[in-house]
Parts: C-alpha cells; structure tokens; sequence
C-alpha cells in the first residue's frame, strides 16, 4: 500500500493555504479597486446628463408658465425647431399626456407613459427620474420629470418630462464591466499560479530545516537506544549485590533503572514519531477485528484501572474488521485507553465502543475525567504539548502519545478526533476503513512490506 511523505502533504497543504490567502486577498483588493472604479466612471458619465436633463426641464417649465400655456415642444401645432437631442411631453395635473415633441411620439412611444408623472403627482417631492427603452434606435432613455406650479394661483399645471438617449453610456459602462471581469479573472489566474511558485519558494527553507530536523530526530533516538540499553543492564547488575552496596546506593540505582526506562521510552517514541514523518516504516498488511482487540486490551489494561478505581466497559456491536499493522492498531487503541485511565477520577468509569458503520469502523472511547478545556483541546496531539506537565511528568507522560496514535491512523488512511466538556470528560474517536471480506479474507493475512 504505496502512502504518500506525510512532511509533503504537510507542506503541500502549507502551499494550497498560501496560495488561496494570496489569490484571496488580490481578489479582494480587485473587487474593490474595481467597485469604485465603475461607480466612479457610472458618476462621470451619467450626472452630467441628469443635469443636462435638470436644466432643459426647467427650461420648458420656465416657458410654460410664462406662456400660459403648453411650451411650443408639447402643443399640438406644428412648431418648427430645430433638431433636438431631447424627447419632451407634458402631462396636465391628472396625469394625462397633452403633448409631446414629434420624435417621442413617433419613435419612442413609452417616453409618453404617464408613470412617472403619476408618481410624482401623487407624491410629496417636485422632480424625479427614472430610465427607459428606447427601442432598438436610441437604446436606453433616461427621463428627468419637474412639477410646473402656475405663480400666480399657486396651482400646478401640469408636469413637464424631458429624456435623453444614453445608449453611449451605458454601452461604455458594459465594456468596461466586461475589461474589469475580464481583466480581474486573468489576474487571479495568474497570481494562484504565481502563487504556487512563490510559496514554493518561500516554503523550501522551511521544507529543508524539517527534514534536516527529523533526520536529526531519528538518527538521535537511534544512537541513544544502545547507551540506554546499556546503561539499564549495567545498574540491574548492581542491584544484583544489593546487600554487599551502601544502603544510599541502591535507591539511586533504582532511581537510575527508572530514569532509563522512561528515556529509552521517550526515544522509541521519538523514534517512531520520526519514522512516521518520513512514510520509512514497514507495516503489515493484516484483516484485524478490532472489537475484538479492543476486549484484550481492555482486558490487559483491567489492573491499571482497578489500581486508578476506574470500571471499564467495552460495548461492540460484533466483527468490526479493519485492513492494517495489528500492532500499530494496538498501540493506538492503548495510548488512547491509557489516557483515558490515567487522567479519569476515582470511581470513574472508561467506556471504549465499537461499531460498524457504512465504510467506516469507529472506535469511541469515553472517560468521565475531568475533561479539556476549549483552549488546550485544540492544541491536542501537538508534540510535547501536556495540558498539565507536573501530573504528566509524574504519570511518565511525554506528551507524544497523541502525535504518534494521530500518525498511525493517518498511515491507516483513518482519522483521530477528540471532543471534551470541562469537568464531564473526553472522547476519543478513531475511525478506519472498514475491510471487505472478500477482498481480503480474515484467514489469509498478507505478509506485503511496503517501504513508504
């Protein structure tokens, strides 16, 4: 079963981090820089026209009330004038058309609708706008309508509405909506690209120290096996001639067997953590039930439990077979019972539950300890991180055990989760692939090494 280096898939997924963030942020900055440059160009192109509109209203209002009558543009005589780039009609105070100018009734028949006269007749305010179709010709039409009060009687005359064709405006603010998407879709191509390059760039000395650091870790807890095997050998010689030694030597003796048990464990789980760094490990290729490793366990584990006051109990729902290293399995259900125990409270209980679901075998287990709080529940499964390092230095702990039960089941192609409430207690969670029977028959185990 070929695994991939878990360091590159750390890096990897370093990389695919750095390269949303840089695309994340640009595109950010685009939308942005973009958003206030349309609205800036949509303010210079279309306030001058409601100006343009404002004053010619005015302008056609102003000879309405001087005449006393409809301006020349909406009376139904014909006026001769010269051409205009304005569309004009006139509405009485009901908000019936009266007249308008020959273009808007000829081609842009809604330029005479009564809707916006009516709203503004019916409202509190004395102009407002609104945009149009023009039809094929003129494209969009933007309409400025003014109440005409009469100055003498202060009564309204009607309302006077004039347009304008801004087809050349709002075409020139598509193309550049068009250039800006455009634009910004060939930018952020690019820069997850550039990126990609950049932070593989970035991340090289980092790749390089890790390696450098975990190659330093292995070869380190290799050599230091050998001294610590024989330094322990050494003191049980000792303490063979316990009565022939000072009465003040053998408690250091012991002292010194004790500290070398906990040092050549350390440096096999060093050792281990660094092994599983690299993928340069061998692991058997066996179908283990795992409910029923979990009973021997729990069943092995019984006299830590009775001496911590702690009841076990092991719920599972029948065979719970998984493909994988049946010792490495074990060492991760045992890190994760031995936690479970160790940090409970007397007369608490560890319950471990196993269950088949879909493609998934998960194995729970639950103590009634003391429970994680939030803060220190993240940092979890973090090398030497120990919520409490006097208990766990005094219980042996090194804070190494969730590292190295997180890597196994990773190299399992499974998962380790954990969850805790302060003062209710922790669960654990490990699920794994389910194995297929008749793919990989209980009865015949695979004897494969793959060196990954």
């Amino acid at each position: 079963m070929a695994q991939v280096d878990p360091s590159a898939r750390l890096f990897s997924s370093i990389r695919r981090r750095l390269t949303l963030w840089y695309s994340a942020v640009l595109a950010g900055i685009l939308l942005l820089a973009g958003v206030l440059l349309y609205v800036g160009m949509q303010t210079v192109l279309l306030t001058p026209v409601t100006d343009l509109l404002q004053r010619e209203a005015q302008q056609q209002a102003q000879n309405w009330q001087d005449r006393g009558e409809l301006p020349p543009v909406c009376s139904a005589a014909p006026f001769g004038r010269a051409p205009s780039p304005y569309f004009i009609a006139c509405f009485d105070p009901a908000g019936n058309l009266i007249g308008s100018d020959q273009v808007s009734a000829t081609y842009v028949p809604a330029f005479g609708s009564s809707i916006l006269a009516r709203s503004l007749l019916s409202g509190s305010v004395s102009s407002a706008t609104d945009t149009i179709s023009g039809g094929a010709t003129f494209g969009a039409v933007s309409r400025f309508a003014l109440v005409v009060p009469d100055v003498a009687s202060h009564q309204i005359l009607g309302v006077v509405q004039v347009g304008i064709s801004i087809e050349g405006e709002i075409h020139a603010l598509r193309t550049l909506l068009a250039l800006l998407l455009g634009v910004g879709a060939f930018t952020l191509a690019g820069c997850a690209i550039g990126g990609s390059v950049l932070a593989t760039r970035t991340l090289a000395p980092a790749r390089l120290a890790f390696e450098r650091q975990q190659t330093f870790i292995a070869d380190a807890s290799h050599e230091l096996r050998s001294p610590l095997t024989l330094l322990r050998a050494d003191a049980e010689v000792l303490l063979r001639g316990r009565d022939r030694l000072h009465p003040d030597d053998a408690p250091l003796l012991d002292d010194i067997i004790a500290e070398t048990e906990h040092m050549d464990a350390l440096t096999e789980r060093l050792l281990t953590l660094a092994r599983l760094d690299h993928g340069a490990y061998h692991m058997e290729q066996e179908v283990v039930d795992l409910a029923a490793m979990v009973a021997g366990i729990a069943h092995r584990a019984g006299a830590l439990a009775d001496q911590r006051q702690v009841r076990l109990a092991v719920e599972t729902t029948g065979e719970s077979l998984v493909l994988g290293d049946p010792a490495w399995l074990g060492d991760v259900v045992l890190i994760l019972l031995d936690n479970a125990i160790k940090y409970n409270r007397p007369g608490g209980s560890v319950t471990l539950n196993v269950i088949h679901a879909g493609t998934q075998v998960v194995l729970t287990v639950r103590d009634t300890g003391v429970g994680i709080t939030p803060e220190h529940l993240n940092h979890l499964g973090e090398r030497f991180y120990r919520v409490d390092r006097a208990r766990s230095r005094q219980m042996g702990g090194a804070g190494l055990g969730l590292s190295i039960a997180r890597g196994i089941a990773a190299a399992h192609h499974g998962s380790l989760t954990l969850t805790s409430v302060p003062e209710l207690g922790t669960t654990a969670t490990l699920s794994l692939p389910a194995a297929t029977v008749a793919a990989s028959p209980p009865n015949a185990s695979s004897t494969e090494h793959t060196r990954l």
